[in-house]
């Protein structure tokens, strides 16, 4: 919308309200919400009676409290279902690869396992055997290992179960899912939100992974950051893991990642 474009002041006004009952996750008294809303409770008391009649808000009758109605629910549930994980994720993926000067990937789910979808370049020349449809080893590579920490245990058994159809037999993973090297490997993943391979399955090349959730909670993609082990830190509190983190979670609040659980 344009800068200049007309608008209607009382909208505009109560939607302040809105945005306060938003931003608290919960239900909320009339004279708190008021109050982080800046307005006064009388002030504020017809702007709910309307918002309530066309749904936008609904108000227990037992206890008094405001929350979040079905028209704002649906909204929201239709606004999240046009979102675009990759779209939004295109720019955030090229900002980060600026901000540490090293390569960035962007992976999703797909009929094989985790694909690569786009890769954004450092600066200086770097030499990584991935392009664009490739398909990542589902427990070798940083970018496998963050889809398995996170997936349903039925969906990384198909993919292994795939892998082995499509490789052979000396394509055999599933032999050491359950083994507790590769249990306790997913449980760090899990524990710091990240997933790294230092120097393997490429030699002399480190990778930090980090999901990025939906509003559901579900994985919907994942971000891997890549470079030469001399240059690149794979520390698990490292400047690198912390842009890493920062971007992912980003692109998570963005797609709607802990609204559910605000209002269940």
């Amino acid at each position: 919308m344009k800068p200049g474009s007309r608008g209607i002041q009382s909208i505009e006004v109560g939607g302040q309200l809105l945005r306060a009952l938003a931003s608290s996750g919960e239900p909320m008294m009339l004279r708190d919400l008021a109050r982080e809303a800046g307005m006064a409770p009388a002030k504020a008391h017809p702007y709910l009676v309307s918002f309530s009649r066309i749904g936008l808000i609904e108000q227990d009758e037992t206890t008094g409290r405001y929350e979040i109605g079905a028209l704002a629910l649906e909204l929201g549930l239709i606004s999240l279902r046009r979102l675009s994980a990759v779209r939004i994720a295109t720019s955030k993926i090229r900002m980060l690869a600026d901000t540490i000067d090293h390569a960035v990937s962007l992976a999703v789910w797909g009929s094989h396992g985790p694909t690569v979808v786009q890769i954004e370049e450092p600066s200086h020349p770097v030499h990584i055997a991935m392009r664009v449809g490739s398909v990542m080893a589902l427990l070798e590579t940083a970018t496998g290992r963050a889809f398995a920490a996170f997936l349903p245990s039925k969906t990384i058994d198909a993919a292994l179960d795939s892998a082995l159809d499509r490789f052979g037999v000396g394509y055999n993973p599933k032999r050491v899912t359950k083994g507790a090297k590769v249990s306790d490997m997913l449980a760090a993943v899990r524990k710091h939100g990240l997933a790294r391979a230092l120097g393997d399955p490429l030699p002399g090349v480190n990778a930090l992974a980090a999901p990025v959730f939906d509003h559901a909670g579900h994985v919907a993609l994942v971000i891997t950051a890549m470079g030469p082990e001399a240059t690149f830190d794979a520390g698990w509190n490292s400047a690198i893991a912390n842009a890493l983190c920062e971007c992912a979670g980003g692109i998570s609040k963005r797609l709607g990642y802990g609204i559910q659980k605000q209002w269940d």
